[in-house]
């Protein structure tokens, strides 16, 4: 019988300990579940080549998103005509190169996929800069809210009830319109004029990602109060309390580290909504500053001659459902290979 125990332990590859097998299975059980998960690798290598696309736009991009020329507006390669023939008509290529634009140009004949190229650090950087700041700002706050509880957690959370209160996106696009009209002209020597430098410097992006950070933080705040309050009556803080750690001891070596995971996929889930709204209010000029190219700005530009040349409107309009359809695969895979009660299961 000891030579079969002796075996036994052999064969468990890790001496015999369950508790290091139990863990090293349940992270590749997550790898494994996501990985076969198609939807959430196809989103994943998407999001990879468009962020390989928005690194290297200077090199890939065969011409300067800004150059203009006006004898060249609007102009069409041929086979953009066999695919929209209502262009037919329209349709005046180059007439050194009918090929020289592969998407067509616009309006004053700046190249269109040079455009849409280089309007992927747009959205892209949004969707990296939005959910750190409601990460920061939400589970910061979320955090205090949860922990200490009583009087303090009541007065924090009315305050995000009032935000809750006021349309998010109408908020967002009140606080943009007063950044621009407030700061259009600031006076020298000011934090304003400090302030429109940078955001000129951006090419009009600074504001948005303001907006875009003061109104997305209340969701993860709540969220993060709720996992807070979940957690923090469990056997290990009330362990980690009767050896005497301190508030900032449970809170960023206990209660954080357990409850991060969903956080971060909660906010990898709302990514596609801070594209659209970036994408919205440059639609509605009040996004970056023109002749920095947005993706949002593109498609209104183009929606004045969808009729003639509805090019210059697809294809902006196709990278941006591309870009929030693999963020929404991606954060679904994710939620599913990090869920506990799927560990397990195929």
């Amino acid at each position: 019988m000891a030579v079969d125990l002796s075996e036994a332990v052999k064969k468990s590859g890790n001496g015999g300990n369950p508790l290091s097998q139990k863990s090293e299975s349940l992270t590749r059980d997550a790898i494994r579940r996501l990985l076969k998960n198609r939807a959430a690798v196809i989103g994943g290598i998407i999001i990879i080549l468009l962020y390989l696309m928005m690194i290297f736009a200077d090199k890939i991009a065969p011409y300067d998103y800004a150059t203009q020329v006006l004898s060249e507006q609007n102009a069409v390669p041929p086979w953009l005509t066999k695919v929209f023939p209502v262009m037919e008509s329209y349709a005046k290529p180059p007439v050194d190169n009918p090929n020289k634009y592969i998407l067509g140009a616009d309006y004053v004949g700046r190249d269109l996929l040079s455009r849409i190229i280089y309007g992927s650090r747009v959205s892209l950087i949004i969707a990296i800069i939005g959910p750190l700041i409601s990460l920061i700002i939400g589970v910061l706050y979320g955090c205090i809210a949860g922990f200490f509880g009583g009087r303090v957690d009541n007065f924090m959370m009315r305050i995000v009830d009032i935000l809750y209160a006021f349309p998010g996106l109408l908020f967002t696009i009140l606080l943009m319109t007063f950044f621009r009209t407030a700061l259009s002209k600031p006076d020298p020597g000011t934090f304003g004029e400090a302030l429109s430098f940078l955001d000129n410097s951006l090419g009009g992006m600074l504001f948005i990602i303001i907006g875009i950070g003061l109104t997305a933080w209340e969701t993860m705040a709540r969220l993060t109060r709720g996992q807070v309050l979940s957690i923090k009556e469990k056997e290990f803080i009330e362990a980690a309390r009767s050896i005497g750690s301190t508030d900032r001891r449970i809170m960023f070596k206990h209660i954080l580290p357990n409850i991060i995971g969903p956080l971060v996929i909660s906010e990898t889930l709302a990514i596609p909504g801070y594209i659209n709204t970036e994408a919205f209010l440059s639609f509605i000029g009040l996004g970056v500053n023109p002749p920095t190219p947005s993706w949002g700005s593109m498609i209104s530009d183009g929606s004045k001659v969808v009729r003639t040349y509805p090019n210059q409107t697809i294809f902006p309009a196709l990278m941006l459902a591309l870009t929030m359809f693999a963020f929404n695969f991606l954060g679904d895979g994710l939620r599913d290979a990090l869920d506990p009660q799927m560990r397990g299961k195929s």
